[in-house]
C-alpha cells in the first residue's frame, strides 16, 4: 500500500493537517481521509502515475455537479510523480431512495447531440474509446461491446460461441437504433450501489463517476446487476422522466457490457452470466 510520507503531506494543498487515516476507495486508488483545521477532505492518490489519471473524474464530478449533488473537487495534481485528487469529505447517512431516483433522473434530463464524449478514457483497466457518433446503437455495439469482447479474447476469455451469440445480439441492437432513434444524455457509466452515498442530511449524492453521453437505459441497467437500489428509486424515475416502451426489453443488452468488464477485469466467474444474456437474446 502506498505511505504517505510527511514530505507528501506537507506538498498537498492544504493546511494543518492533524490526522491522515485510510479509508475504502475502490479498487483502484489509494485513499485516505485527511483532517485539517479546515475539517476532513477526501484524498485519492495513484502511485506513480501523471495528474492527468484524475482528469476525467473531475470532469464528471464538475458536470454532474451542475444538477446534482456530488464531492465538490479541491485540488489535484501530482508529486514526485505520484498523482492526487482531493475532494470534498462527505459524512454518510440514511436518505430515501425516492430522492435518488429523481436525483439520477435529472441528470439524465441534461441532454447532448451526440453520443460519445470529448476525450477517450485510456487511463483505467478497461478503455473506453469516446468517439462522437450520431446513432447510439453504432456508438455501444463499436465502442462499448466490441472492444469488450476483443480484449476478453486476447486474455483467453472469449470463445468462437460467444463470438457467435454476440455477433447475433449486435446485429439486432444496431437494427433497432436505425428504427428507433435516442436521446444522448448525460450518464453517470458507473451507476452501482457503491457510488451512490446519502450525506448525514439525508441527501444523495452521486460519486466516482465514468460519464458519457450515451442512452440513459445504459444506467438503469447497471443498476439492476448488483441490486442496491429499491422500487422506490424506479417509482420516482419514472414519475419524474419516464423510460421509453419496452425498455425491460433492452436492459439485458446493457447489463451484458456491465457483465463483460467485469469478465475482463475479474475472469471466468463472471461467465455464466454473460452467456445466459448472451444466449436469451
Amino acid at each position: 500500500m502506498f505511505m504517505l510520507s510527511d514530505e507528501f503531506l506537507a506538498q498537498l494543498p492544504l493546511s494543518g493537517i492533524s490526522a491522515v487515516q485510510p479509508v475504502s476507495g475502490g479498487d483502484i486508488n489509494q485513499a485516505f481521509r485527511v483532517v485539517t483545521r479546515d475539517g476532513p477532505y477526501f484524498l485519492l492518490v495513484q502511485p506513480d502515475t501523471p495528474q492527468s489519471f484524475y482528469a476525467h473524474e473531475v470532469e464528471g464530478l464538475n458536470l454532474i455537479g451542475q444538477v446534482a449533488r456530488v464531492p465538490q473537487v479541491i485540488a489535484t495534481g501530482d508529486i514526485a510523480g505520484d498523482a492526487y485528487l482531493i475532494l470534498e469529505w462527505l459524512d454518510s447517512g440514511q436518505g430515501q431512495q425516492a430522492d435518488l431516483g429523481r436525483l439520477v433522473a435529472t441528470m439524465h434530463a441534461v441532454h447532448n447531440d451526440q453520443f460519445g464524449f470529448d476525450h477517450d478514457v485510456l487511463t483505467g483497466k478497461l478503455p473506453k474509446y469516446n468517439t462522437w457518433q450520431t446513432n447510439w446503437g453504432d456508438f455501444f455495439v463499436n465502442q462499448r461491446l466490441n472492444v469488450l469482447a476483443k480484449r476478453a479474447s486476447q486474455s483467453g476469455l472469449w470463445s468462437a460461441s460467444r463470438q457467435q451469440h454476440l455477433d447475433q445480439l449486435t446485429k439486432k441492437i444496431l437494427a433497432y437504433y436505425q428504427d428507433h432513434p435516442s436521446v444522448p444524455s448525460l450518464l453517470h457509466g458507473d451507476l452501482w450501489a457503491g457510488n451512490y452515498m446519502f450525506t448525514k442530511t439525508g441527501e444523495p449524492a452521486l460519486i466516482d463517476p465514468d460519464v458519457f453521453y450515451g442512452d440513459r437505459e445504459f444506467d438503469i441497467a447497471v443498476t439492476t446487476v448488483f441490486g442496491g437500489f429499491s422500487r422506490d428509486f424506479y417509482t420516482a424515475y419514472q414519475q419524474q422522466y419516464p423510460l421509453p416502451a419496452g425498455y425491460e426489453d433492452r436492459l439485458p443488452w446493457y447489463q451484458l457490457y456491465y457483465l463483460m468488464a467485469h469478465l475482463n477485469l475479474f475472469g471466468e466467474s463472471y461467465g455464466g452470466a454473460v452467456d445466459r444474456i448472451l444466449m436469451a437474446n
